[in-house]
């Protein structure tokens, strides 16, 4: 068999080939690589509140350094959410009726020393065990239904007292120059389920307000981490994102440089965006804000500058949900990054 030698024309034919076939792979977008990642404190391992702009529910986090617990312990419980697990009742008196029967002829008992009639003097017969056994039977179902009665009184109240779901609702859409709305104003499933959030929460943090100022804050900030990203400038990115963001992104640098390409990211401009939810947690200020924005994003060979994916003439658009974090109390301009989270 007679081997053939490969002309330049077909290698050309073959690369090309090749790049097209691993554009999606290269072509992981912009910042953060269309992945979710970072912190949201107390909040990192609930789902944001949905919006008019993210109505689904936001992937979770898959990356972060802030540990996991349970919910209830430095985290809020939300709808969805696993249970925590129960712990083991130890059998028929583990239970609140076994306790309580436990408790019943363990107090028989000591009235029947105390009257000379023994230990268990006081039950000598059947029909004085049947009688205790419906006493402390009685005895557990009105304890049961007046817990019941006051709980869901509580829940109600908490309901009530949930204003906005922890969101600055009140905020006028024309505010952010017809992008950012005023809360989570979603309707429909979404609306509902931002319901039933407000209804459950019960993290220990205190709602925030997020001014004008702010959202337009969000905006530059989106707008300066992309084109940062898209330089592979670290410096600038470091000061608009968390030490544990800029680590990530840096992972994502590092790894477009052993490929041998550059992520080219620039105009990044915002579409709609509304507030998700925003609290406070002792001395730190989050914002979790849902994003839809357009970006040129494209992938070139770092040491040629061929093009090898992405759009080179239309921009790319993504809704992500955003969470940026400040000390709390400071200015607009303190506010970085500290998680994205895609739009499910």
């Amino acid at each position: 068999m007679t081997i053939r030698p490969v002309t330049t024309r077909k290698l050309a034919a073959m690369a090309v080939a090749l790049s097209v076939a691993f554009a999606p792979a290269l072509a992981e977008a912009k910042a953060g690589s269309g992945g979710s990642f970072g912190s949201r404190g107390a909040r990192t391992y609930s789902s944001p509140a949905p919006t008019q702009t993210a109505p689904s529910a936001a992937a979770p986090i898959q990356r972060s350094m802030t540990p996991q617990n349970q919910p209830g312990v430095g985290q809020a419980a939300r709808p969805g959410a696993p249970a925590a697990a129960a712990p083991a009742s130890g059998g028929f008196f583990g239970s609140t009726l076994g306790r309580g029967l436990m408790a019943g002829l363990l107090g028989a008992g000591i009235f029947g020393l105390l009257s000379g009639s023994g230990l268990f003097g006081g039950l000598g017969s059947m029909s004085s065990i049947l009688g205790l056994l419906l006493q402390v039977g009685l005895i557990f179902l009105v304890i049961k239904l007046a817990m019941g009665f006051f709980a869901r009184r509580r829940e109600g109240q908490m309901a009530t007292a949930t204003p906005g779901n922890g969101t600055n609702g009140g905020m006028q859409r024309d505010a952010f120059g017809g992008m950012f709305g005023g809360g989570n104003r979603a309707s429909g499933p979404a609306a509902a389920a931002g319901a039933s959030y407000g209804a459950a929460q019960a993290a220990p943090v205190n709602d925030l307000q997020v001014s004008p100022d702010d959202f337009a804050a969000f905006e530059r900030k989106l707008s300066e981490i992309q084109s940062a990203y898209g330089e592979e400038d670290l410096n600038r990115l470091r000061r608009n994102v968390t030490p544990e963001i800029a680590s990530f992104f840096a992972e994502d640098l590092a790894d477009n440089a052993r490929k041998g390409v550059i992520n080219k990211v620039s105009g990044a401009k915002l579409i709609n965006g509304d507030l998700s939810e925003s609290w406070n947690e002792g001395n730190a200020d989050y914002a979790t804000v849902a994003m839809n924005f357009s970006v040129m994003d494209t992938i070139v060979d770092r040491a040629t500058g061929a093009y090898v994916s992405g759009d080179r003439t239309e921009p790319s658009e993504t809704t992500e949900i955003w969470t940026f974090t400040r000390p709390s109390g400071a200015s607009p301009e303190e506010w970085k990054l500290s998680a994205i989270q895609q739009a499910a």
